[in-house]
């Protein structure tokens, strides 16, 4: 904590205003010229009292801190904490203001209390920041006055910090709680019916009333005098990759994020849980050329790796060029896996021109595609038309919304899965297409 600088309040501008008017009546009536010599006497005692009582011999008068998280979500209410403790040997009027990152836009940000001696106050405010990399907090400003508030006293009681802002750690936690607890259809996850056994073969067990009596081993029936089953689980170890594109089509936003940044929160999503169900999870991140290559594994510090590297990651201005991921994926994917590619359409004919590459991919791996509507879009459809004017907006807006569909159509017919999803649902769309793959054994 150290001392900044005494400021002037209100009060003493408003004691001096009145002794100056009291100076220039005394040129009129010498009664006036007494009670400005008297209220100046006043005057000057207050000031001084306050000054010293602001300014005690004692080092200890007001301690305080903020209480930062180590990093930000993205997207997501965090919470930032003040401690402050008066040790002032009287009652007084305290103000703070916390300098807060650029990035907020917030310059009113103001806090205001009456402390008692020895008192402490506590306080905590909500930043949704809608934007990864470093923010930069600056000092946590406290301003103290006396009940006279003549003169005031600034004090710095936390030094500027940085804080880093991940992609929404927030919201992968909250999936792998339900994942654990089998709870993902509470926000939407669909149960899926497995398709045959395209299963890895577990243990031999005592079969159990409501077992699939297809699963009966009858070898070991036939041994153990009792009806044994095969037990099977879910394949593991399959390699998962999100594939980001960070061209400029992804800069549009939506709620205040880009389209980069749901892709980016699903994404962290998807591997969090892909590596929960004992599959590897793998990244690559491309623009006009490959920014990341992360290989697929499972490993303790494996998501922390995807988090890092995620991070920081931006969108250019560029078209992105899907000449060069698919150079990439031959190159440094040789095994079959699945590949959830994150990028956006503006038409039709970028659709097509893309193709050539999306059905070499599909080739040699299962593919999906995963592109968003525009829901401004959408609303125009809505709105009702009141001139010719609305009206073509509404035509041009209808074709928009359907190319968009027949993309979807584009892509499957030529062996392409896709889902077409509004920015807010693409985490429980994605999430509920891998589930289906794995639970037909597509992978």
């Amino acid at each position: 904590m150290t001392f900044k600088a005494i400021y002037l309040r209100n009060r003493f501008y408003y004691g001096l205003a009145l002794l100056i008017v009291l100076f220039l009546l005394g040129h009129f009536w010498h009664l006036f010229f007494v009670l400005g010599w008297v209220g100046f006497a006043v005057f000057l005692s207050l000031v001084v009292i306050d000054l010293m009582m602001l300014f005690p011999r004692r080092k200890r008068i007001l301690t305080g801190s903020r209480k930062l998280p180590e990093r930000f979500s993205n997207g997501d209410v965090n919470q930032v904490s003040v401690d402050i403790e008066n040790f002032y040997p009287f009652k007084c009027g305290l103000e703070v203001i916390e300098e807060l990152p650029d990035q907020f836009q917030i310059r009113d940000f103001y806090r205001h209390k009456q402390l008692n001696p020895g008192e402490a106050w506590s306080f905590t405010y909500a930043l949704t920041p809608v934007e990864r990399g470093e923010y930069h907090f600056g000092h946590l400003n406290a301003f103290i006055h006396t009940r006279q508030g003549f003169l005031g006293r600034r004090i710095r009681l936390a030094h500027p910090a940085k804080v880093k802002v991940y992609p929404s750690f927030i919201q992968m936690r909250k999936f792998e709680i339900m994942a654990i607890s089998d709870r993902l259809s509470e926000v939407g996850i669909k149960k899926v019916r497995k398709f045959g056994h395209q299963m890895e073969f577990d243990q031999i067990r005592e079969y159990i009333k409501g077992d699939d009596i297809r699963t009966i081993n009858w070898k070991a029936t036939a041994r153990r005098d009792q009806l044994m089953v095969n037990q099977y689980q879910d394949e593991k170890s399959q390699q998962i990759f999100s594939l980001i594109d960070m061209g400029r089509t992804m800069q549009m936003p939506f709620n205040g994020l880009t389209l980069l940044d749901y892709a980016i929160n699903t994404s962290l999503v998807l591997s969090n849980i892909a590596m929960l169900k004992h599959d590897k999870a793998g990244l690559v991140t491309f623009n006009e050329k490959i920014k990341c290559m992360l290989p697929a594994r499972r490993e303790p510090n494996h998501l922390q790796l995807i988090m890092e590297m995620l991070y920081n990651q931006q969108t250019g201005f560029l078209e992105h060029n899907m000449e060069a991921l698919y150079a990439i994926v031959r190159k440094k994917i040789p095994q079959r896996s699945l590949l959830i590619l994150y990028t956006n359409f503006e038409s039709l004919k970028s659709a097509r021109r893309e193709l050539p590459f999306l059905r070499r991919l599909a080739a040699s791996h299962l593919l999906l595609v995963v592109f968003f509507e525009n829901l401004e879009v959408g609303k125009l459809i809505l709105n009702e038309a009141n001139d010719l004017e609305d009206i073509y907006r509404q035509t041009i807006a209808e074709k928009f919304m359907f190319d968009k569909k027949i993309i979807v159509k584009e892509l499957e017919r030529n062996g392409i899965h896709a889902i077409l999803s509004s920015p807010g649902k693409l985490t429980v769309a994605t999430m509920n297409k891998y589930l289906e793959f794995k639970a037909r054994g597509l992978i």
